[in-house]
């Protein structure tokens, strides 16, 4: 199994869980929970994997640890096929020293077959050890990463409730806008506006009536004025002392008060 493969996989797995949070994020918090549940179950992920990975190359350094133990006994074999052959022979059994001479052959292949698959096996253990080593390192990565992820939970939760409490009080200045005519602010000013307008129209309402009424009093004064000499001069009288009579017996009627004219005042019939 190669890094590539393994670590594809995994970053595979890492992508599609940090795609889908930040698709659904609602709450950052619970967000970075998740990431973090994530993050450590593809950690985890990661470590069976190298596990399995390590294993197979136990498994083969004791196979090979195996096949050198049997070269070396084929060898030993072939050694002490060789020398009994020696010893039949120096012993004029030549029959039997031919014997051990091909056992000690068969071993001595059995020997060379037995390295030529040992040399055949050495690179690939040292290929997978390579291999291993490298996915110790990324493992170690992914752990410093989970590490500063979790000790950095606290302030990521805080900047982001920071930020969203600040775009609440962005909005919440952006909605009430003095200056905007459409605004609840606005509306209210303009029905305080109506409402003091109307105030002050039935203030000059009543002004005015209140002086049509002064008015209307001025008039009936001097009709009154008028009908009383005109009776003066229909019964012989002088309208003169009439009117004057009516200043001197009443102080003058109310409209000539108003117009500043007084009882001292000499009228015009008074010589007559």
């Amino acid at each position: 199994m190669s890094k590539q493969s393994i670590f594809g996989r995994i970053s595979t797995l890492i992508r599609a869980n940090v795609n889908s949070l930040i698709d659904q994020a609602e709450d950052p918090e619970k967000m970075i929970d998740q990431l973090v549940r994530d993050y450590t179950n593809n950690i985890a992920e990661a470590e069976s994997a190298i596990a399995e990975t390590i294993g197979q190359l136990r498994l083969l350094e004791r196979d090979t640890a195996e096949d050198k133990k049997e070269a070396a006994e084929w060898g030993n074999k072939a050694l002490a096929a060789s020398r009994k052959g020696d010893e039949l022979r120096a012993a004029g059994d030549t029959a039997g020293a031919d014997k051990f001479d091909n056992l000690a052959k068969v071993a001595i292949q059995r020997q060379v077959q037995t390295e030529g698959e040992l040399k055949s096996i050495e690179p690939q253990i040292q290929q997978q050890q390579v291999v291993v080593d490298k996915l110790k390192d990324g493992l170690n990565g992914m752990k410093v990463k989970l590490d500063q992820l979790k000790s950095k939970r606290n302030e990521l939760v805080a900047r982001s409730k920071v930020a969203d409490a600040q775009n609440k009080v962005y909005d919440a200045v952006k909605s009430v806008d003095v200056m905007d005519p459409t605004s609840e602010l606005g509306r209210f000013e303009e029905k305080v506006r109506r409402q003091e307008a109307l105030s002050t129209g039935k203030q000059e309402l009543a002004a005015s009536s209140l002086d049509a009424q002064f008015e209307s009093l001025e008039d009936i004064g001097e009709l009154t004025e008028v009908e009383a000499r005109l009776a003066a001069l229909q019964s012989g009288g002088r309208p003169g002392s009439i009117a004057a009579g009516r200043r001197r017996g009443s102080g003058g009627s109310g409209a000539a008060r108003r117009r500043g004219i007084g009882s001292a005042r000499p009228s015009r019939f008074s010589d007559a």
